[in-house]
C-alpha cells in the first residue's frame, strides 16, 4: 500500500508539474494579446504563425510515442510480459491521437495561410499526406489487434508490426517528404522553418514540444492503468472451471 500510495504521489507530482509548465507555454504563446513575447510579421504566415507551436510539437510527440511503443514490443517479444504489450498498445494510441491532432491543426493553417477565402481544407501536399498513411499505419495496428483473439498470439504478431510500422516513420514523416515538392518549410525549394521564423519563438516552440510530449506521457500513463484496471477486473470476474 506504501509503495502504491508514493507511486501515486509522484504521478500527481509529475502531473501539477506539466499543467503548470503547459499553461506557461500556452500564456507565452499568445502573449498576453501581443504585448509579452509579441512575433514578428512573417510573409503568408503572420500570426498563423503562432500554430507552430501546437503544430510542430504534435509530431515531436507522435514521434516520442512511437519510439515507446515500438520499444515496449520488442520487450515483449524478448520477455512475453503481457505488461509490456498493454504498454505498448496503450503508447501507440497515444501517437493515434496526437497523430490525429497534428492532422486537424494543419489543415486548419493550411486553409488560414494559403487557401484563405477558399473552400480547400486539403490538398494533398507530400508531407499532409504522409502524415495520414503514418496515421493508418498505425489504425491498422489496432485492426490487427482486433482481428487476433488468443492474448498471446495477439501481442506476438502486433508487437512484431509494431517494429516495422515504427521503422516507417522517420522516412514518412521526415525524409521523404523533404525530397518532394511542397508548401511546407524544409521541402525541395523551400527554406527551412528556423529560416523565416524569429528567434524569440525559439523561446516558446522548444518549451512548447517538451510540454506536449509530457501531456502524451500522462495519456499513454492514463491508458497503461486503465488498462491494467480491466485486466484485474476480468481476471475476477471470469468464472472458474
Amino acid at each position: 500500500m506504501m509503495q502504491h500510495s508514493f507511486a501515486e504521489v509522484h504521478y500527481a507530482r509529475i502531473r501539477l508539474v506539466i499543467v503548470l509548465w503547459m499553461t506557461a507555454v500556452l500564456l507565452a504563446g499568445f502573449s498576453f494579446g501581443g504585448y509579452a513575447v509579441n512575433i514578428p510579421r512573417i510573409s503568408i504566415l503572420e500570426h498563423t504563425a503562432r500554430n507552430l507551436y501546437f503544430h510542430v510539437p504534435m509530431w515531436f510527440t507522435m514521434m516520442a510515442l512511437t519510439a515507446l511503443s515500438a520499444w515496449h514490443s520488442l520487450r515483449c517479444l524478448q520477455t512475453g510480459s503481457p505488461l509490456r504489450d498493454i504498454r505498448a498498445r496503450a503508447a501507440a494510441q497515444a501517437a493515434v491521437v496526437f497523430g490525429l491532432l497534428g492532422l486537424a491543426t494543419g489543415s486548419f493553417w493550411a486553409h488560414y495561410t494559403w487557401y484563405e477565402g477558399t473552400n480547400i481544407w486539403w490538398n494533398f501536399d507530400p508531407k499532409q499526406s504522409m502524415a495520414l498513411v503514418q496515421v493508418l499505419i498505425y489504425a491498422a495496428y489496432f485492426a490487427l489487434r482486433s482481428a487476433l483473439d488468443d492474448p498471446v498470439k495477439r501481442a506476438r504478431i502486433s508487437a512484431v508490426y509494431n517494429v516495422f510500422a515504427f521503422a516507417t516513420v522517420p522516412f514518412l514523416l521526415y525524409v521523404l517528404p523533404r525530397q518532394m515538392e511542397s508548401l511546407h518549410p524544409g521541402a525541395e525549394g523551400n527554406p527551412a522553418f528556423s529560416e523565416i521564423t524569429h528567434p524569440v519563438m525559439r523561446l516558446v516552440f522548444y518549451p512548447a514540444v517538451i510540454g506536449f510530449i509530457g501531456i502524451g506521457w500522462l495519456l499513454y500513463h492514463q491508458r497503461v492503468r486503465a488498462a491494467r484496471l480491466a485486466a484485474r477486473w476480468a481476471s475476477r470476474t471470469q468464472p472458474e472451471m
